[in-house]
Order: structure tokens, then C-alpha cells, then sequence
């Protein structure tokens, strides 16, 4: 393990004595959710994990030196700064050279994970293909890191902003299992359904967890996608979801914003369209992404021992 990453002495025990960890990115305190929702939201989603039987494990760079297992103090510190860098796969070495302060997104938090042995991770959403993406070229890194790294990534499937079918697709041709868990049908964040079908289907944690063992049995060095749909009283229907992104994707258009700047804006202008619903909706699937993930983690030490 390089000299700058460092693994808290909890979780180097708890690996000792293989027993479960989820990892948990850092993206959604500092740079996700709006304060004082982002602090309750962390520490949410780490009760889940423990209740669960389960170790959270919070990844953050913390003055140049990438930490699993960030402390109390680390979190709150995340919630408050605002010299926090979003940390993607292409900034990390620099971020970490110049011994600032990074957020993890899902792509990094995955990197650094598989570095420090941890199978089970669990997010909000993740990124993927974005509408107009053969103008755009705009995909998102956590497709490339579900192929790369040898993670079971729990979600609510990936953000409605983006061209659903065809992040789908791009999944099916990176060869990584798209499990739906207690679901046939994709869900897309916010709402619990998408219209897509699903061909995978896990109804209990330790189906989740003999599919993965055998997947790298098998040989396969990429990760495993479990998406799960939020509590039924939290979601936002999909039509509803539609209209608002139509409106917010017009406003990004107007004021010529491109590139990264654009996920941002638009998930700041579902707060305003929806005046606050997916903030607390977005808590709501977190909480519960974390839950089922610690249920799997522990079904997958067990299974490994």
C-alpha cells in the first residue's frame, strides 16, 4: 500500500478478521447535498451499514493523504470546508501531490477501495452515458471504473438526467452484471422504475454474493452494478421527474453551460423545480443503498470464509 493511503485502524481490523466493510464516497457530503443534509445523510447511511453488522468505511483525501476510514472529525470537516476539490480519476495524483482536500466521486472511491481490499460499495447513483452523447462525447468514468475494479457497487441505478437505454447497453458491452435487487426493472434514482427490464434478479443479500464470488471466479477482474429502488413514499414518478429535467436541461442551454459544470446545474435545478422533494428523496435511496449494502457485505464475508 503506498505511503499516502491510509487505512484507519478500525477497518485494518476488521479486514484481519474478515468480517464486512462497505466503503462510502465523499462526493455527496461536500459537494452533493446542501448543508446541514449532507452531514445527516453521512451518518445515516453509516448507522445503516452497522445495524447491518457491517464496518462503513468513508473515503476521503484528507491534506494529500487518501484516507479509508475517515473520523468523526474528518466527516464534519468534509460537510463544512470549501476548499474541498471534487476528486475524479483524473485530478486524484495532482489533488494528492499538492496536499489538498479531495471529495471522492464514485470512479475514485472504486479505485480506492479495490486498493484497500474492500468488495462492497455503496452510492447514491452512478454516472453513465449523457443524452446527446454522440455530440457531447460525455460518459461517465464510473462505467470505465465498474470494468476495471472488482467492486459490488450498490445504487439506484444511474442519475434520470442521463440516456438510461443506452448507459444500459454500455454495461451489457463492459460485460458488467446489472443485478436488479428485488426488482426486474431498472430504477432510475429518483423514481423506482424506468420502463427497462432487467435479465439479473437477486431477491435476498446472499444471492447478491454468490453471484459476485462466482464472477471472479470466473476470472472477471470488473465490478458488479446491484441497483435498488427507494422506499415507495420517497419517490418522485419518473414522468414528473421528466418535465422538470426538460426545464432545467432549457435554463443550462441558455446560460451555455457544458461539460462537468452540467450535472451540477441540473441536480441544483431539481432542488428548485421539486423545492426540495429530491433532497429528501435523495437522502432517502442513500440511506437505504447503504442498508442493503451492508447486508451484502456481511452475506460475502461470510461466504469468503
Amino acid at each position: 500500500m503506498p505511503t499516502n493511503i491510509v487505512i484507519s485502524d478500525d477497518i485494518e481490523v476488521t479486514q484481519m478478521e474478515g468480517e464486512a466493510i462497505v466503503a462510502l464516497e465523499s462526493a455527496v457530503i461536500a459537494t452533493g447535498l446542501p448543508s446541514p443534509h449532507n452531514l445527516t445523510a453521512a451518518y445515516r447511511c453509516q448507522a445503516a451499514i452497522r445495524l447491518q453488522g457491517a464496518k462503513p468505511a468513508t473515503i476521503a483525501i484528507i491534506g494529500g493523504i487518501a484516507k479509508v476510514g475517515c473520523t468523526t472529525e474528518e466527516i464534519d470537516e468534509l460537510g463544512i470546508r470549501d476548499d474541498i476539490v471534487k476528486t475524479n480519476l483524473s485530478n486524484l495524483s495532482a489533488i494528492m501531490s499538492q496536499g489538498r482536500w479531495g471529495a471522492t466521486t464514485v470512479s475514485t472511491t472504486m479505485h480506492l477501495a479495490a486498493l484497500a481490499k474492500i468488495s462492497v460499495f455503496s452510492t447514491g447513483g452512478i454516472g453513465g452515458v449523457h443524452r446527446d452523447a454522440e455530440k457531447s462525447f460525455d460518459i461517465s468514468s464510473d462505467l470505465m471504473a465498474l470494468a476495471k475494479y472488482p467492486l459490488i457497487v450498490v445504487c439506484a441505478g444511474a442519475k434520470s438526467i442521463l440516456d438510461l437505454p443506452r448507459t444500459v447497453e454500455v454495461l451489457e458491452t463492459l460485460g458488467i452484471p446489472l443485478i436488479g435487487y428485488r426488482t426486474d426493472e431498472l430504477p432510475a434514482f429518483y423514481s423506482r422504475t424506468s420502463g427497462i427490464k432487467l435479465d439479473i434478479i437477486a431477491s435476498e443479500p446472499s444471492d447478491v454474493a454468490r453471484i459476485a464470488k462466482e464472477h471472479w471466479n470466473l476470472g472477471f477482474k470488473s465490478g458488479l452494478l446491484v441497483v435498488v429502488p427507494l422506499p415507495e413514499a420517497q419517490e418522485i414518478p419518473a414522468q414528473e421527474m421528466e418535465i422538470f429535467y426538460q426545464i432545467a436541461m432549457a435554463e443550462a442551454e441558455r446560460e451555455k453551460i457544458h461539460g462537468r459544470a452540467v450535472t451540477p446545474f441540473l441536480l441544483s435545478k431539481m432542488e428548485a423545480l421539486t423545492n426540495g422533494r429530491s433532497v429528501t428523496t435523495n437522502m432517502a435511496l442513500l440511506e437505504n443503498n447503504a442498508r442493503v449494502a451492508g447486508a451484502i457485505a456481511v452475506a460475502l464475508a461470510q461466504q469468503l470464509k
